[in-house]
């Protein structure tokens, strides 16, 4: 679903940070070689997660949802000297993609991948956030977010992707759609929680930026 039209998006990405070159060069290989290439971030919603890392200037940050390492990328570009990223995938297949990508760029040896079900890897991994990003299967999004929350700093901030869902959101509830359902709950619950601020701000399919208190 476009939430805005075709035009709009290009004004927008014309209007905006150009791509890198290692990320396009990412962009397009992940179109010629791998499935479902539109769960990519992309030019502008990478340049929107670049920007709010070089905002905040993490020193630690977790993915949930590493796909080809675009957004990973992205994240790097705020993260300070000395910091890591640690990503979390569970597709085998994708670790050398993901590899070749992350060893081009300034960022190869503070990046960590870790293989496998992220509600078994994130009590694992012993370190404090400043930044997370959250792309995965939707039907652990409470789960995650239950999971992550004491492992973040004062302040930190919490990214979650596809919250519209392609407007799923606003559609009479199918009781056997479970990922839009856990995604109305995760919402709720992210506009109420008392532990942090969110804002939810329409790009691309709906990313929600939540700080912690």
């Amino acid at each position: 679903m476009h939430f805005i039209s075709p035009e709009l998006e290009d004004y927008i990405e014309q209007h905006s940070e150009k791509e890198p070159a290692l990320l396009a060069a990412l962009n397009k290989e992940t179109y010629q070689k791998i499935l479902l290439p539109r769960m990519l971030s992309g030019h502008f919603q990478g340049r929107v997660l670049s920007m709010l890392s070089k905002l905040i200037r993490p020193l630690n940050i977790l993915e949930i949802g590493t796909y080809t390492g675009y957004s990973a990328l992205c994240l790097c570009e705020g993260m300070q000297e000395n910091g890591q990223l640690h990503t979390i995938d569970i597709k085998e297949e994708l670790v050398d993609f993901q590899r070749k990508h992350f060893d081009k760029s300034p960022w190869g040896e503070q990046i960590v991948q870790h293989l496998g079900e992220a509600v078994d890897i994130i009590p694992t991994i012993d370190l404090k956030f400043d930044l997370v990003f959250i792309d995965a299967d939707k039907e652990n999004y409470l789960n995650y977010f239950e999971l992550i929350l004491p492992k973040m700093n004062k302040g930190g901030i919490i990214l979650s992707d596809n919250v519209l869902w392609s407007g799923k959101v606003l559609e009479p509830l199918n009781p056997k759609d479970l990922s839009t359902k856990i995604l109305l709950e995760y919402n709720r619950l992210l506009a109420t929680d008392p532990r942090v601020e969110t804002v939810l701000l329409p790009i691309r399919d709906g990313l929600t930026v939540s700080r912690v208190l």
